[in-house]
């Protein structure tokens, strides 16, 4: 797994190098397109799960544990999470995202039958997933609620009300804009809220703020270790990483609204990896201190963490539902929910019972990226020569979004 995962980064990169030197100045036009500030709004909140919430502080000590992992020992804790969850592993989603935009309406790849069909089974088992981490983390946040071990039925009806609640929003896509920039001001409230908690309430000195984010210069510093693997941890993030890129990569690919092929790359690259550096950053002083989240902090993660499960759901069963045809229009509103609601709930137990593993669905991901590639190669290689811009009929209009259901 690790030789194909390899191949898999190896592989992205020269792709997006490739995409940079032959469109580098392309302007890039979705078929819904947004505000840049709209797009990267639906970019960061789709692009990213609870995990972002939910994992680092029951991580930062296993990456300051370095005579357990010395593979460790060239950055400080921050850094290395900084380098899981930002900057450079965000060129996955511009390639996807740029591939759907541009290429695929001219090539038509994941319109043949056997891939459409993998691709929607990538991406209702990404979902699955999704919810699954809500389900798994929930015990160690709100241990008020249980023995801070076991999942209880409580974090079970949690769970099941954000499936439903992200089934109910994608019934209609104005729901996106509303969903991306309404979690994304709760994302900077909750910053806030736990910056003040420490360093405005508390008795910690703003240095100590500072001086986390710039350590996070250790990560640029170091960046070429992030790229292949560290361990199975750093593969198992890989992996989760591949997983998405395809599908956030087809949704977001429909909200570009202009911008220039670098200007993308540079975007979604830099602005999701700033609230992550800021975020990380709080996070790390709380655990380097010793400040406990029990209570109202913890409630305001897991709140802000199920409004990130919902809008990613949200996303992603659009993303599907489309695909497979299987439409509010076609199905009636009572039926659509009912479908999804149940199919995704069974899958996240079969997740629960490690029936089924992320990193399978990463390496089926990584095949379909070089099968594509074959397929180009072998068929359409004089089609994508000659691209020079987006599909002329994506035209920059942003009130398109207000009429489209």
């Amino acid at each position: 797994m690790t030789i194909w995962l390899n191949a898999g980064i190896i592989f992205t990169l020269l792709a997006i190098i490739t995409i940079l030197i032959k469109w580098g100045n392309v302007r890039v036009v979705g078929v819904t397109p947004v505000r840049t500030f709209t797009f990267i709004a639906i970019l960061f909140t789709s692009g990213l799960d609870v995990g972002l919430i939910m994992f680092p502080l029951t991580e930062f000590a296993g990456y300051a544990d370095i005579k357990a992992s010395p593979e460790y020992a060239f950055a400080n804790p921050l850094a290395i999470e900084f380098g899981y969850w930002g900057f450079l592993i965000w060129g996955f989603y511009f390639l996807t995202c740029f591939y759907f935009c541009v290429i695929e309406p001219k090539v038509k790849f994941f319109e043949i039958p056997w891939v459409k069909f993998i691709n929607n089974v990538v991406i209702i088992g990404t979902c699955a997933f999704t919810a699954y981490l809500l389900l798994t983390n929930l015990p160690w946040y709100l241990p008020e609620l249980g023995d801070g071990e076991s999942v209880i039925p409580t974090f079970y009806f949690v769970v099941l009300a954000a499936i439903c609640f992200a089934v109910y929003s994608s019934t209609d896509i104005k729901y996106v804009r509303i969903l991306s920039i309404a979690t994304t001001w709760l994302f900077i409230a909750l910053i806030g809220f736990m910056w003040a908690s420490a360093f405005v309430l508390g008795d910690s000195e703003m240095s100590a703020f500072t001086s986390n984010v710039a350590s996070i210069g250790v990560y640029f510093a170091n960046i070429n270790e992030f790229v292949l693997p560290l361990n199975d941890y750093h593969e198992f993030y890989l992996f989760w990483w591949f997983a998405w890129s395809i599908m956030i990569g087809q949704f977001t690919s429909r909200f570009v609204g202009g911008l220039k092929t670098y200007q993308v790359l540079g975007a979604m690259l830099i602005f999701p990896s700033i609230p992550i550096a800021i975020w990380f950053s709080v996070l790390y002083h709380y655990h380097d201190m010793g400040i406990p989240t029990q209570g109202i902090k913890n409630f305001a993660m897991v709140f802000v963490g199920v409004v990130f499960v919902i809008n990613s759901l949200d996303s992603l069963i659009r993303l599907y539902t489309d695909n497979l045809n299987l439409t509010v229009k076609r199905l009636g509103k009572l039926n659509y929910m009912a479908l999804n609601i149940v199919a995704l709930s069974l899958l996240t137990l079969l997740f629960k019972l490690e029936f089924l593993q992320i990193q399978w669905v990463g390496a089926l991901v990584i095949g379909l990226f070089f099968v594509c590639a074959g397929f180009i190669g072998y068929s359409k290689f004089k089609t994508v020569k000659n691209i020079d811009s987006s599909p002329k009929d994506n035209k920059i209009d942003y009130t398109k979004i207000e009429t489209v259901h």
